[in-house]
């Protein structure tokens, strides 16, 4: 067989099925969840009827939202055994391997029991809920990741506050104002879904073998850890604190691109006319900014854009304004990407389940370039090799 010459360096192009969970419509530059442009969906909803617009395909109804927030709420607390599992990892051990690690625990406690591999995927109902208590379970696990390297212990749930309120009172153990919880739902919103991300098509890849959601998940967060990918935002605060005042941007600018660094936080794979997401993530980074009286972010942040465009003509994504809004809020550096987890679990999920209703297993074709084919000095086949590599389907038959 000839080897295709046609290779698609790292799937760029290809379409490789279809999907109705979210797009980016060209002609806006939109990007929507279900139909609905994000920048509506985080301006007007709460991160839980996101949510369940991406599971379902429809926004809930006030009855639909006060059930899924009944369901969210009964499994917010940190469960013991995962507890454990967290403590048994070194302090400087990075958060994403702290949530990978308590995500995987959570997968083979729900699914002990299961003696088949056959069974271990799952129905539509099981994926569901399972879903929704890992969506519950993930701020409890990220909260507790950063108190715990802050030596605190963990904080309980509250049930009467909503799912961004709550993720922030576990993490702090204070109530936070409200312009903090909607900046922090907003970002929570924006970060749901976009369509077949890396982290999103290495979870289709897994659900298409019918293994389980939360391996697909597991591994989900294995690809959203490169800096390539989720770990962005956690690289652009390093370069913000690295730079340190908007009057180092420019000498700043000039060695890292002399040294060819690559400058997180500009670009984007889909987008060629901007992030649609950013405009509404600057405005929330905006708000905390005036909350925390903070104009030197802005100021940094503002002339690192400036000059970065001015240079290169690249514009930010949405890790640009949401690093430095999740450091006013007071998370720890580390502990962005894994807020990008709990977020993202949203879109994973809805994508596992969609994968799992239309399956096909997902295995490209390679185009090979290595030695041609050669033998170990010294081998002698035996009659019955020989005779299987000549007629395998004769070999198979027998």
């Amino acid at each position: 067989m000839t080897a295709p010459t046609d290779i698609k360096k790292g799937l760029a192009g290809v379409v490789v099925d279809t999907t109705a969970i979210s797009k980016v419509n060209p002609e806006t530059n939109s990007l929507l969840y279900r139909g609905y442009p994000v920048q509506e969906l985080a301006a007007t909803q709460p991160f839980e009827a996101v949510a369940h617009l991406l599971w379902h395909g429809e926004l809930p109804t006030a009855d639909e939202l006060a059930d899924l927030r009944r369901e969210e709420r009964a499994h917010r607390a940190l469960a013991p055994r995962v507890r454990a599992a967290i403590d048994l990892l070194p302090l400087d051990t990075h958060p994403m391997d702290e949530v990978r690690t308590a995500v995987s625990v959570i997968g083979a406690i729900e699914t002990a029991g299961i003696d088949s591999v056959l069974e271990v995927g799952g129905s539509p109902a099981d994926n569901l809920a399972r879903s929704i208590r890992l969506f519950a379970a993930l701020p409890a696990i990220v909260a507790y990741g950063q108190r715990r390297r802050r030596g605190l212990e963990p904080i309980e749930p509250r049930d009467d506050l909503d799912y961004a309120a709550n993720f922030l009172w576990m993490t702090f153990g204070e109530e936070a104002d409200p312009v903090v919880v909607d900046a922090f739902n907003r970002s929570m919103i924006l970060y749901a879904e976009h369509s077949f991300n890396a982290s999103t098509f290495t979870a289709r890849v897994v659900t298409s073998t019918l293994s389980d959601l939360h391996s697909a998940v597991v591994a989900a967060i294995g690809a959203l850890k490169g800096p390539l990918h989720g770990g962005a935002n956690e690289a652009v605060q390093h370069t913000l604190d690295e730079i340190g005042d908007a009057s180092r941007v420019g000498a700043w600018l000039d060695d890292a691109l002399a040294q060819k660094r690559k400058i997180m936080g500009f670009g984007h794979r889909v987008y060629k006319r901007g992030d649609s997401r950013v405009p509404t993530m600057q405005a929330a980074l905006d708000t905390l900014v005036a909350h925390y009286d903070r104009p030197d972010v802005a100021e940094l942040t503002h002339a690192l854009e400036a000059e970065f465009v001015a240079r290169k003509g690249i514009y930010p994504n949405l890790d640009f304004p949401s690093g430095p809004a999740y450091a006013l809020i007071g998370f720890d550096t580390l502990t962005f990407t894994p807020l990008f987890v709990a977020s993202r679990v949203t879109g994973w999920t809805a994508h596992i389940l969609e994968q799992a209703a239309s399956n096909a297993l997902i295995r490209p074709l390679s185009a090979y370039d290595g030695p041609a084919e050669r033998h170990v000095e010294g081998y002698v086949p035996d009659a019955a090799a020989l005779a299987a590599a000549e007629r395998p389907e004769e070999a198979l038959g027998a």
